[in-house]
């Protein structure tokens, strides 16, 4: 393939934008090369500036999940659009989408638009903290919950030990608050409780892992921090960034029937426009300002376009319950497929999947935290993004992002997919 114009694009964007990027995953930094340019999507496929066609298993990384340029959603956009793009005040379209939403989802009352995923987490955090009048929070090594300060934090050494900034600009007295566990760890977590009794104000996780590719929790985990929580009188959030509407209607709590106190929203909800959303029963969403004294705002929460494109979205998901169904049929045989060709091949691998996320780590031995995420052969995984890349199949460009299967996804090019993993897996 050629990739002429994406090059020369992004000379063009490195003098004006830093790295020539808006978000820094684009920068093909953790596979080398150069980024390509995204002219149009249509369905299960994304068009380059060079008219390259690729399958896509990025899909905006998540909310495409019916597929690009969805029909609904883009006539609900157009129509509101004709209306006015931003009001700056209530419109009827809030409410309509907040009670689908609140109907869809188990153990949630109110639910607060914002205008992305990390707004929400950082908006659920200072409602935890307000409600249980604490400061500390824990968070999963790999799990990514936004560029917020609370969030950029990495291990110390030994389960009390305070985390310790991993980005510049975040203060030590911001991380000192931020306590770190290992996903999937129940021991370590119980020992920052007893390290810390009566200061943690909430849990939050990454029910199902995206952010180190995928991984799913192991049996009883959840349920395990249900209980703890319980037992120190702290918050239970769930990041369902990725995987609200996704995996199930109801996301990953109706998925485990395990229930949090706060669910973290964006990506699906809207329906590719920039949202999040945080919701929680009425006891911990009325101290949310202006019921409450827990200040939270945005002009631009529940933009018309936003709201309109999030609630086409959901319509159809809600209206179509066997697309989970689909979704899960077509990613099993997506893993079935990758399996067999892998293994014919002498690969070391392992394939992680939940629902419609999948990620393929190239470590024969399981992938269950953050540490052995990092196991992984990155040498081949780069050999093996560049040469998916060249057969028109556009996955994550990181080791570390799980895949997103969308339902526009047809088994001919699940086929495909899989020809083209057997080629290039021969190569590596």
């Amino acid at each position: 393939m050629l990739y002429q114009r994406s090059s020369q694009l992004f000379a063009e964007a490195e003098k004006v934008i830093p790295g020539g990027v808006n978000s820094p995953v684009r920068a093909f930094k953790g596979v080398g090369g150069t980024p390509i340019f995204a002219k149009s999507a249509k369905g299960a496929y994304v068009f380059d500036e060079d008219n390259n066609r690729y399958i896509d298993y990025i899909n905006s990384w998540g909310p495409m999940i019916l597929g690009h340029a969805y029909q609904p959603v883009v006539d609900a956009v157009i129509e509101k659009a004709k209306l006015g793009t931003s009001f700056g005040m209530p419109t009827e379209l809030e409410t309509k989408i907040a009670e689908l939403a609140v109907s869809m989802v188990p153990n949630i009352d109110k639910i607060r638009f914002v205008s992305s995923g990390t707004e929400a987490c950082m908006s659920a955090i200072r409602l935890a903290r307000g409600y249980t009048k604490r400061d500390k929070i824990i968070k999963f090594a790999g799990c990514y919950h936004g560029h917020s300060d609370s969030f950029l934090i990495q291990a110390g050494s030994g389960a009390s030990t305070f985390g310790t900034p991993n980005s510049p600009g975040v203060t030590q007295g911001t991380a000192k608050d931020t306590l770190l566990a290992n996903f999937n760890d129940v021991e370590n977590v119980k020992a920052l409780f007893d390290s810390n009794k009566n200061e943690i104000a909430a849990i939050i996780i990454e029910p199902v892992a995206g952010n180190m590719g995928c991984i799913p929790p192991n049996d009883g985990f959840l349920q395990a921090l249900r209980v703890l929580c319980d037992e120190h009188n702290s918050v239970l959030i769930f990041d369902e960034v990725m995987t609200g509407f996704r995996l199930a209607k109801g996301g990953v709590q109706q998925l485990y029937n395990v229930k949090a106190d706060i669910v973290c929203y964006g990506k699906v909800i809207g329906g590719g426009l920039p949202v999040g959303a945080f919701a929680a029963r009425n006891e911990i969403m009325n101290h949310l300002s202006p019921l409450g004294s827990v200040y939270q705002a945005g002009t631009l929460s529940g933009n018309p376009l936003a709201m309109a494109a999030g609630y086409a979205m959901l319509q159809s998901l809600n209206n179509d319950p066997e697309v989970f169904e689909r979704l899960e049929a077509k990613t099993a045989y997506l893993h079935k497929g990758m399996d067999q060709v892998l293994q014919k091949n002498n690969i070391q691998f392992t394939i992680n999947r939940v629902g419609s996320m999948i990620s393929v780590h190239f470590d024969k031995n399981p992938v269950y935290d953050f540490t052995t995420a990092k196991n992984g052969d990155n040498d081949s995984f780069k050999k093996f993004f560049h040469g998916l890349l060249k057969e028109g199949i556009y996955i994550a460009p990181s080791a570390y992002e799980t895949w997103f299967v969308s339902d526009a996804l047809t088994y001919k090019d699940l086929d495909f997919t899989i020809q083209a993993v057997d080629k290039v897996s021969k190569q590596l």
